[in-house]
């Protein structure tokens, strides 16, 4: 049996891999809360935000965690297109689980159906980014740490999905995120427990490509993709925001039109409200008030 060691880098991977996880679970929690605040095309668009969010920061955080995993006497390599795999099915089952519930009527029966789909389409994936491993020797499982590593994966995205159904404010989804970084990182690293491998030492060069060709490249650009999505949710309005401001601006509007219609109806012409002088300002003088004089008689010269 080869010696397994699951963090060759000390510490590194396994709290960089948890940071991943903590901030991946954070913005999906955010992004959810959006979508059950919204409606129609709004509460879609913002369902696939939060599935992308979590399904990336779950396979980051594994591949993460994975480039600290070493085995002496064989070097470890991975099939691209599994990897891939991988991560695409990540994507679909995390969005099914997050559909269910955000669109779902019955919220304990989509929460149950939600958790329990997400939760195997984690171990999925977990279970497929090992399988795209290539090294010189044979991979075996301990069922009964394999059957563990799943339960923990259900437990953590039910709870994912409950948090995303009950928490609003911004300090309860940091706890939540807190928690959930922690389970889907245990989750990982129970898995690992259960892998044994016997090694059968080779000179043949190993198919694939190595953890630092293919996966550190991948996981840097999936992390970019979540710091620009996180700014873009940050920056974002929420729906309250949204009202606050919708409010705002029709009240605007209305004291605009009173203004207009007070000033339509001011100062009205001489014809309408009496005399007015020359000038403008002040009563117009007897000789243009009063009406017209009677004829002067002049007196007969006396003969």
């Amino acid at each position: 049996m080869g010696h397994l060691d699951h963090a060759a880098y000390g510490w590194l991977t396994p709290v960089l891999s948890y940071v991943m996880a903590t901030i991946g679970a954070a913005l999906g929690l955010r992004c959810t809360v959006r979508a059950l605040a919204a409606t129609g095309p709004s509460r879609r668009n913002w369902l696939l935000t939060a599935a992308s969010a979590f399904a990336t920061c779950i396979w980051t955080m594994h591949f993460i965690a994975m480039l600290g995993f070493h085995i002496t006497g064989t070097e470890i390599h991975y099939n691209v297109p599994l990897t891939l795999l991988s991560l695409l099915v990540a994507l679909l089952v995390v969005g099914a689980g997050l559909f269910a519930v955000g669109y779902g009527r019955d919220r304990g029966r989509s929460l149950v159906l939600g958790g329990l789909t997400t939760g195997l389409g984690v171990a999925s994936m977990h279970y497929l980014g090992m399988a795209a491993l290539r090294l010189h020797g044979r991979i075996s499982y301990d069922p009964l740490i394999v059957g563990i590593s799943v339960a923990l994966a259900v437990v953590a995205a039910t709870a994912a999905l409950w948090a995303a159904l009950h928490i609003r404010s911004p300090l309860a989804v940091a706890g939540a995120s807190l928690l959930m970084g922690g389970a889907v990182s245990s989750m990982h690293y129970t898995g690992m427990m259960a892998v044994g491998v016997r090694v059968t030492p080779s000179a043949q060069a190993l198919p694939g490509a190595t953890a630092l060709q293919f996966i550190f490249p991948l996981a840097v650009g999936l992390g970019s993709y979540l710091f620009i999505t996180a700014a873009f949710v940050a920056l974002s309005p929420t729906a309250d925001e949204r009202a606050a401001f919708a409010s705002a601006s029709a009240s605007a509007s209305a004291s605009v039109s009173l203004s207009v219609s007070a000033t339509a109806s001011g100062p009205v012409s001489a014809a309408g409200s009496g005399p007015v002088s020359a000038a403008g300002s002040g009563p117009a003088p007897a000789s243009a008030t009063a009406g017209p004089r009677p004829p002067v008689r002049r007196a007969e010269p006396t003969r």
